[in-house]
């Protein structure tokens, strides 16, 4: 007697649904809808990452919390959903970077660095005794040019112009289609992504639980420093306080 009902799929990684749903993977995705929102941009120049880490109590360092990592000198990655699934896949993103240079002589090229990646995603939807990874990437670096490309669990990725992860996906995807400019500056590029990340904060944003890096044509990471973030805030005053009017 065969299975009946969705749930009889449930347990199964490898087995389609009879409408052909993967619930394993799809259960994956939502772990990634819980996570903190992280948004990508490319601008005249290069590309940015931003994160609200949404430290949930006092009693937690920010700087403790990672939420964007530098895999080499011209690429970075955002995460969301489990952490530490999250840098399962980063580490194998930096040694596969690293045996490029070794080898090659030359940065890893970052379309390929990411299907490499999702490769590996991909692998644990397909094969049993594992599941699949319950996290999404924003991987953002430069190549001839800036790219920013968005993974999903199951695989797949995208390139994007800019884009965003996390539980304020789709708020935040709203607010770039109305107002992004493909050739933005640096500081217009950070202060689109510092508003972005307070239209779907809780309250409005603090600098100390903002990650925020930047990588330019020429391979250069950069970590944005907390003060930086704190005058691009205040410089910014009253348009995240008009949000916080707008909710209450």
């Amino acid at each position: 007697m065969y299975p009946q009902g969705p749930a009889a799929y449930d347990r199964a990684i490898t087995v389609f649904s009879p409408d052909g749903r993967l619930f394993q993977v799809e259960y994956a995705r939502e772990a990634v809808k819980r996570g903190t929102t992280a948004v990508g941009l490319t601008f005249d120049g290069g590309v940015l990452l931003a994160v609200d880490k949404n430290v949930s109590s006092k009693l937690i360092v920010p700087k403790s919390i990672e939420k964007i990592f530098q895999i080499d000198d011209h690429i970075g990655v955002a995460t969301s959903g489990l952490v530490a699934d999250a840098r399962r896949l980063i580490e194998d993103a930096r040694l596969r970077s690293q045996r490029h240079r070794l080898v090659y002589n030359e940065p890893v090229n970052v379309s390929s660095l990411t299907r490499d990646i999702c490769d590996l995603k991909q692998a644990y939807t397909q094969y049993g005794g594992a599941r699949p990874f319950g996290t999404a990437l924003l991987i953002a670096g430069v190549n001839k040019g800036p790219h920013l490309f968005e993974t999903d669990p199951s695989g797949a990725f995208t390139e994007f112009k800019a884009g965003a992860i996390g539980m304020g996906k789709r708020d935040v995807e709203k607010y770039l289609e109305d107002n992004y400019k493909p050739k933005m500056s640096k500081d217009e590029a950070i202060d689109m992504a510092l508003i972005s990340l307070n239209n779907v904060s809780e309250g409005k944003i603090q600098a100390e639980n903002v990650d925020l890096i930047t990588i330019d044509v020429k391979g250069k990471y950069n970590q944005v420093k907390t003060d930086k973030i704190a005058e691009a805030i205040k410089k910014l005053g009253p348009k995240l306080e008009s949000k916080t009017e707008k909710k209450e």
